[in-house]
C-alpha cells in the first residue's frame, strides 16, 4: 500500500478554523494560533521521518467537508456512576460531572471554554505542543472539546474517570484535549472510550485525542483506550507524560474500530525510581490500518519502562508498530524492554514492527524483542484433533496471542471485560453505542485487594 492522502487542502478552510474560533469566543491570540496550525496542516507532511513513509497506510483518507462546528441534540448515555467524574463529548459539546464527595476533596475539571479571557485556560489552543505532522497539526486547528482535570495531594481515595467520546453526524469533527494533574500520592484511573452511534452513511469522520498527564511523586495513574468507532472514522492519537519521583504510570491501549488511525505516546521518566507500562493491543480486520509509535525516554536514575504491542490482523488490514527507547546519560540502573509481536490471518495482511534502543548510559539493562508471523500451522492442527473446527482454533490462537497484553495490565478482569467487544469484531460486526450505553465499560477496578491497594506493574523483562 503506498502512503498517500487525499486532496487534504480541501478538508477544511481557513475560514472555517475562524468560525469555530469564533463559536469558542475566543480571542485573537487563540484564534491566530488555530490559523497557524492550519498553515502547518497544509505544509507538514503526514509522517516526517522519512524512514517511515513507506509504512504509514494511510491510503483513501478523504475528510473533505469536515464541520467541527456541528451542533445537534446530546447523545442519550445513562447516569453517571456514583462517586465518579464522567465527562461525556458529542455534537453537543462536552459535559462534566464531578461526585459531590469528589468535589469537597478539591477534585476540579474546568471545561474548553469555562475562561478563555484567562492567561492559563482549560486546555486552550495556547497550550498545545507545536504540530509535527500534518495530522496533529489539525487536531490543533480544530480542538474543539478539552478538559483540566485536576487532582491534588490531599486525596487519598482512589479517583475513577470515564470520559466517553461518541460520535453521531456524517463529517463530523471531534478534537479533543485532556490536561491531567495528579498530585502526590493519589491514584487515578481514567477511560477513554470512543464510540459511533451508526456507520456514517457518506463521508469520513475525524477523532483527534491529545492527552497530557503529569503526575506527581508517588501518584500512580491508569490510562485505559477503547478504541471503537465506526469504520469510517480517521482518528489521530497523541498522549504524553511526565512521571515524578516514585511514581506508576500505566498506558493501555485497545484498537478495534476506526479506518485509518495513528498512535503516539511519548513519555518522560523524569521521577527518580519511576515506573510506566505502555501496553497495546490491536485487531484489524477488512481495510483498517493501524500506526502506533511509542517512545520512552529515561531521564531520572532507577527508572522502569516496559512497551508491549501485539496485534492481529486479517483481510488486507495493517499494522505498523514502532517502539524507541531511550537512556539518557544520568539515567542509571534503568530496566527498558521493547515487546513489538504481530500476527498474520491472511494473506494480503500486514505489520510492520521496529524497535529501536538509543543507549547513553553503560549501568543500565535494555532489550527488545519483534516478530510477524502466521498462524502456527501444528497449533491449528492440535486442536483440530480435539474436535475444534479450524474457524474456531484460530480464532482461540489469535485471542490467546492478544491476551498476553491484556493479562499484564494493572486493571481487574480487563480480559473478559474487553473479549465481548473482540468477539464482536471478530465477528465482523461494528460497535455501535446503544442508548442504553451497553457497550460502555462497567465499573473498573485496580488489582490488588481492599486490604492493599496496589497497583500491580510488570516490569520484569522478558
Amino acid at each position: 500500500m503506498a502512503t498517500s492522502v487525499a486532496r487534504p487542502a480541501t478538508w477544511i478552510s481557513a475560514g472555517h478554523i475562524q468560525e469555530l474560533s469564533r463559536s469558542l469566543g475566543e480571542g485573537p491570540e487563540l484564534r491566530q494560533r488555530r490559523l497557524d496550525a492550519f498553515e502547518r496542516f497544509v505544509e507538514l507532511p503526514l509522517e516526517p521521518n522519512p524512514l517511515y513513509r513507506g509504512y504509514g497506510y494511510f491510503t483513501n483518507v478523504d475528510l473533505t467537508g469536515l464541520d467541527a462546528v456541528q451542533e445537534g441534540p446530546e447523545v442519550a448515555v445513562p447516569e453517571p456512576r456514583s462517586g465518579t467524574v464522567r465527562l461525556v463529548h458529542d455534537v453537543a459539546g462536552t459535559r462534566a460531572y464531578v461526585a459531590p464527595e469528589l468535589v469537597r476533596a478539591g477534585v476540579r475539571v474546568s471545561k474548553l471554554g469555562d475562561d478563555v479571557a484567562s492567561p492559563t485556560p482549560a486546555p486552550a489552543v495556547a497550550s498545545v505542543a507545536e504540530p509535527t505532522d500534518r495530522l496533529s497539526a489539525l487536531a490543533g486547528a480544530l480542538l474543539n472539546r478539552g478538559y483540566l482535570l485536576e487532582v491534588p495531594d490531599s486525596v487519598s481515595d482512589p479517583v475513577h474517570v470515564q470520559d466517553l467520546t461518541l460520535l453521531s453526524h456524517p463529517h463530523e469533527a471531534l478534537s479533543v484535549r485532556r490536561a491531567i494533574r495528579a498530585g502526590a500520592g493519589t491514584q487515578l484511573l481514567v477511560t477513554e472510550e470512543v464510540y459511533s452511534t451508526t456507520t456514517a452513511p457518506n463521508g469520513q469522520r475525524l477523532y483527534a485525542s491529545t492527552t497530557e498527564v503529569d503526575l506527581g511523586e508517588r501518584a500512580k495513574t491508569v490510562f485505559l483506550t477503547v478504541h471503537a468507532p465506526d469504520l469510517r472514522t480517521v482518528s489521530v492519537y497523541r498522549r504524553s507524560a511526565t512521571t515524578g519521583r516514585g511514581s506508576r504510570l500505566a498506558w493501555l491501549w485497545t484498537g478495534l474500530g476506526g479506518f485509518r488511525t495513528k498512535a503516539r505516546n511519548d513519555t518522560q521518566l523524569v521521577g527518580q525510581g519511576s515506573v510506566v507500562d505502555d501496553l497495546q493491543l490491536f485487531y484489524g480486520s477488512g481495510e483498517q490500518s493501524y500506526d502506533s509509535s511509542v517512545h520512552l525516554t529515561h531521564l531520572g536514575t532507577d527508572t522502569h519502562g516496559q512497551s508491549i504491542t501485539r496485534g492481529v490482523f486479517t483481510d488486507t488490514a495493517r499494522g505498523m508498530s514502532r517502539g524507541l527507547v531511550r537512556i539518557e546519560k544520568p539515567a542509571a540502573k534503568t530496566l527498558s524492554f521493547i515487546s513489538e509481536h504481530a500476527m498474520l490471518l491472511s494473506r494480503g495482511a500486514r505489520s510492520d514492527t521496529i524497535p529501536i534502543l538509543e543507549i547513553l548510559c553503560r549501568d543500565v539493562k535494555a532489550t527488545h524483542s519483534t516478530s510477524v508471523h502466521p498462524v502456527d500451522p501444528e497449533q491449528v492442527f492440535y486442536l483440530e484433533s480435539r474436535g475444534i473446527a479450524e474457524p474456531d482454533a484460530v480464532r482461540m490462537i489469535g485471542e490467546g496471542f492478544l491476551s498476553y497484553v491484556l493479562d499484564r495490565a494493572p486493571i481487574a478482569g480487563l480480559r473478559d471485560l474487553v473479549y465481548p467487544s473482540l468477539e464482536a469484531r471478530w465477528n465482523r460486526e461494528e460497535l455501535p453505542w446503544s442508548p442504553d450505553g451497553a457497550r460502555a465499560l462497567p465499573p473498573l477496578e485496580v488489582s490488588g485487594t481492599e486490604s492493599s491497594p496496589e497497583w500491580r506493574f510488570d516490569t520484569k523483562l522478558r
